[in-house]
């Protein structure tokens, strides 16, 4: 049987492209090596970990928080083997979840490990060894990302001793100690769910600052933030090895700036310093689809490799990691492929941190203005100052709102806060029509709640806060 379209890979970027492309009338297929779709993000990525960090937020919330709001109930007691069954079952459901979408949407699923053979033909290999080829009209690769180790250094990921995200997530008990190499979202999640737990937390991180790329003076103020829970910070600092000892773990490190060499011990070491495009065994070079300097699958402004027929989405093409980039991307492939003018707007993804509080992201930093020459104004309100967050005890963070000084058009929007996850997408779809500060700021905001920071941030941005 030959298909419309073929889809390696069943992530967020993979599923969401076959059920788009299912839903506009094309045959589908996806390709999945694993023995359950989802892909990194629903099985060992997204789900699990924001499973974990919110089963330990409440954990963390039950011994810091609630007796200052009239809820006594002693210390609370961790069982561990309980949280991890939690996680577990959201997975399951989650993975369900698709396999129920693509029985819906009537399309195909074939288990082994996919390979390009040429245009219109992919392979798919299955744990027999048996060989299968699948006749297509169009090949659409979504196989994501996998965990990348340490520039330089031989690594031994043990998944117990020396954990990558994976290992993780699936700890026996809470380490005394963990050292985190990689000050990134991962490292910093994965962090904040065993520093919730009772952990000493460790970052070593390569750069000056943490959260590289975000916004300077939000990673700064959340640096204050996570030192104030626990965390240390050794910033600046490039990791030369990673070695099993007695105790647990050593990591090494020396400053990027020069001087002397230290060693740490930890019961856990974490490594946690990105990931790399997934493009092992797909026969792309035989296929001659073109990978660029950095590995990923090269595209065009189409999502189309340099071979007719031949599409990549997701994290094995250019841009950010992030699920939901991917999804974006999926769509407007299958859009594309239906003969309709799919497209997806990369100066509109908004980025978060799902730690407490959360940091989440849109749009231009001011380092990345003052870079381009563009003159823009801030403005500014902290969560201090805001009724709701003082009724909920979460006033650590504020509302960050650039705009554009002649047009006043907003260029990126930056929160730290609770909930700054969910308020990032008023931002997100204001910047999408191309709106003010001033537009933000006359909306018309519920009260009391979090988002009318949001709304006083604009109001300083294009002229003065109410309530500050």
């Amino acid at each position: 049987m030959a298909y419309d379209v073929v889809v390696i890979g069943s992530g967020p970027g993979g599923y969401v492209c076959a059920i788009k492309a299912a839903q506009l009338g094309l045959k589908t297929a996806v390709v999945e090596k694993n023995a359950t779709f989802g892909g990194t993000c629903l099985n060992i990525g997204c789900i699990p970990s924001k499973a974990l960090l919110h089963a330990s937020e409440m954990f963390a919330e039950a011994g810091h928080s609630f007796d200052a709001l009239g809820v006594e109930i002693g210390q609370p007691k961790l069982n561990l083997k309980k949280m991890m069954a939690h996680k577990d079952a959201t997975v399951t459901a989650n993975v369900n979840g698709v396999s129920f979408l693509f029985k819906k949407n009537k399309i195909d699923s074939f288990q082994g490990v996919g390979k390009v053979l040429s245009a219109g033909k992919v392979s798919v290999t299955g744990e027999d060894g048996k060989e299968q080829v699948i006749e297509t009209k169009n090949i659409v690769i979504a196989t994501g990302s996998d965990v990348a180790g340490i520039p330089g250094v031989k690594v031994d990921f043990d998944e117990k001793v020396i954990v990558s995200s994976t290992g993780a997530l699936e700890l026996a008990k809470v380490p005394a100690q963990m050292v985190v190499v990689g000050g990134g979202v991962i490292g910093l999640e994965l962090g904040s769910v065993w520093a919730r737990l009772g952990a000493k937390v460790t970052v070593v991180e390569y750069l000056d600052m943490i959260l590289g790329g975000m916004d300077g003076e939000v990673a700064k103020q959340f640096q204050r933030m996570l030192a104030k829970q626990g965390f240390e910070f050794k910033l600046g600092s490039k990791v030369t090895g990673v070695a099993k000892s007695k105790k647990g773990a050593t990591v090494t490190f020396e400053p990027v700036k020069g001087g002397e060499a230290q060693t740490i011990e930890a019961d856990v070491v974490l490594v946690a310093t990105g990931r790399s495009p997934y493009t092992n065994g797909l026969g792309l070079a035989e296929a001659g689809v073109a990978l660029d300097e950095r590995g990923r699958v090269k595209t065009d402004g189409h999502l189309r490799t340099n071979v007719p027929g031949i599409y990549a989405i997701g994290d094995v093409v250019a841009g950010p990691m992030l699920a939901h980039k991917a999804e974006d991307e999926g769509v407007a492939v299958a859009e594309i492929i239906a003969g309709q003018a799919g497209h997806v707007n990369y100066d509109v993804i908004p980025g978060v941190v799902y730690t407490s509080p959360e940091v989440a992201s849109v749009g231009k930093t001011e380092e990345e203005l003052k870079k381009a020459g563009i003159d823009y104004k801030v403005g500014k309100f902290p969560f201090t100052a805001n009724g709701r967050a003082r009724a909920m005890q979460h006033t650590d963070g504020f509302v960050k709102i650039l705009a554009e000084k002649a047009t006043d058009r907003v260029l990126g929007v930056h929160i730290v806060g609770f909930g700054a996850g969910e308020m990032i997408h008023e931002a997100a779809v204001l910047m999408e029509f191309g709106g003010s500060s001033e537009d933000l700021a006359r909306t018309c905001h519920a009260h009391p709640t979090m988002s009318e920071a949001v709304k006083e941030a604009a109001l300083a941005t294009f002229f003065k806060p109410i309530h500050m």
